[in-house]
């Protein structure tokens, strides 16, 4: 019985404290006979110290009791763990009538008594019955020490997890931020062709969605609780359909399948946000070509359907088992491995779908006829019914602004450094790049910018020691100090507020908002200034 719980032998012991020292030695005989460790205590002092040791019950007789000696005792027992009931066996000649006796079940709580004389058969079934109740005790702490333990496991785990995130999350917004950098100066250098335009539009729109996504490996776990936050307008369905069929595009083509589409003549107005929108439709298209083999047909319909949008997603791929179809959008389903139904990934795609769609207010339902028989998934989403105000986005000046500032930028990753300089210039302003912390604070002492666009996960001298080492400097109090970085967190931010900057920005910055700050150099650093 004790080899199945953890814990030292002093946990079974049964601690004797009688009377005489005959009365206690006989008691350990007996005990001693049937295998029950016991130790016998001198006075209540020793018996309090043995407890703080551990023990399995205490043996006691009524006289310490009515002698007034028991109260350190019963402080001992009260001060043990929440999980502990330490059983109290009672000699007692005079009954429950004894008034040692009602003391002792009023301060030592879990008593047993054992009436003088004791037979041995007594005794011994006494306190194996207490060394039984004292073993489910343990249990319970035992179970309860794993839970403790199981949680503080789970909440590292939780903890390296978000680290991971936000460090891929930085790793990735580094070559974003250099690529629509690029894609800005591009569209500014170039005429408007239509053509090339076109490649544009695809191309920014591809960018912004991944730099969405990106963002979202910050907050994955809101994702599935359906706390994300979404950037709703009035936007045509078959427009959100067609962006998630240029994303699905790559995949479909791979698995040479026919992609059939079926959309309405009219608009179909609908509420929503436009990345996220396509997401859903995306999601489904990638999961259809997935599941179907090669050469397949997926379908893809959209229609009016009284205040409702209905959108179908059909293909002639794999199916899905009856007793699956309950359970295709939770968390980490996937098919029968041994059946073919899983085709890899982590499972959350679909589950993702219920969840972005039920944040737009809609349903959406699977139907299969079964295993070889293909799949198709229906999203239901509300109609636009009253006029609603239409998002304003900044239109993307072809021109340079001619924002005359002094601009640094210090960045350690070069291609992000020369392709944000190089746009900085086609905004008006001029622009000198260091690619390290030293550099940089010699390159203010020279060049004097009016902003500091300064990247925060510098190899060396960060960014922050950067910021801090300009704040000493009264004479650069005028200094405009851009964070530009990969981190974004709270705690990001909180830091760089701390070591002195003006403003934080996560890469890839936008080009809007980079004009917006330059314009304001010289504003914000006097509102700062007489804060």
């Amino acid at each position: 019985m004790h080899a199945t719980l953890k814990g030292d032998l002093n946990e079974w012991r049964i601690l004797i404290l009688a009377p005489t020292r005959r009365d206690a030695a006989l008691s350990a005989s007996i005990l001693h006979e049937h295998h029950i460790e016991s130790v016998i205590c001198a006075d209540v002092q020793a018996m309090v110290r043995e407890l703080n040791a551990g023990a399995g019950a205490i043996l006691l007789a009524e006289e310490v009791v009515a002698g007034g000696q028991s109260q350190p005792i019963a402080n001992a027992i009260a001060s043990q763990s929440p999980w502990s009931d330490l059983p109290v066996l009672l000699i007692t000649a005079q009954g429950a009538d004894s008034p040692a006796v009602a003391v002792a079940l009023r301060t030592l709580g879990n008593v047993m008594l054992v009436e003088r004389p004791t037979r041995i058969p007594t005794l011994l079934n006494n306190v194996q019955s207490a060394l039984r109740a004292r073993t489910r005790q343990y249990q319970a702490r035992d179970y309860l020490r794993e839970r403790e333990q199981t949680a503080e496991t789970l909440k590292q785990a939780d903890r390296r997890k978000d680290e991971f995130l936000a460090t891929l999350a930085h790793e990735l917004r580094n070559p974003l931020a250099p690529i629509r950098n690029s894609l800005q100066i591009l569209r500014m250098t170039t005429g408007r062709d239509s053509s090339k335009e076109r490649v544009y539009e695809v191309m920014e729109r591809q960018v912004n969605h991944l730099v969405r996504l990106v963002d979202d490996l910050m907050e994955v776990s809101r994702i599935t609780r359906g706390m994300i936050d979404l950037r709703k307008e009035e936007t045509d369905l078959s427009a959100v359909i067609q962006c998630a069929i240029e994303t699905s595009r790559p995949m479909i083509e791979a698995g040479r399948h026919e992609l059939a589409l079926a959309l309405p003549p009219e608009q179909v107005p609908i509420y929503g946000d436009m990345v996220r929108l396509a997401q859903i439709f995306s999601n489904l298209l990638n999961n259809a070509a997935k599941y179907t083999d090669a050469g397949g047909n997926i379908r893809v319909s959209a229609r009016r359907e009284g205040n409702q949008a209905v959108v179908s997603v059909k293909d002639n791929g794999i199916g899905i088992p009856k007793e699956m179809l309950p359970n295709v959008f939770e968390l980490f389903t996937q098919g029968d491995p041994a059946a073919n139904y899983s085709q890899g990934g982590l499972g959350i795609g679909l589950t993702l779908v219920k969840n972005l769609v039920e944040l737009h207010e809609g349903t959406v339902s699977v139907q299969s006829e079964g295993p070889g028989r293909g799949s198709e998934f229906t999203v239901r989403l509300p109609l636009v019914t009253s006029s609603l105000p239409k998002s304003v986005k900044p239109a993307m000046r072809q021109e340079p602004l001619n924002i005359q500032r002094r601009v640094l930028v210090v960045d350690d990753n070069q291609d992000a450094a020369i392709s944000l300089g190089m746009l900085l210039n086609f905004l008006g302003a001029e622009v000198r790049i260091a690619n390290d912390g030293p550099t940089a604070l010699q390159s203010i002492e020279s060049y004097r910018p009016d902003a500091v666009m300064l990247d925060i996960g510098m190899p060396g001298m960060d960014g922050l020691e950067v910021a801090r080492r300009i704040r000493k400097h009264k004479d650069l109090d005028d200094v405009m100090l851009i964070a530009l970085t990969g981190w974004g967190q709270a705690e990001d931010r909180k830091r760089t507020h701390e070591a002195g900057f003006d403003h934080h920005l996560v890469k890839p910055a936008d080009i809007s908002v980079l004009q917006s700050l330059l314009t304001k150099v010289g504003v914000d650093t006097r509102s700062r200034r007489l804060q």
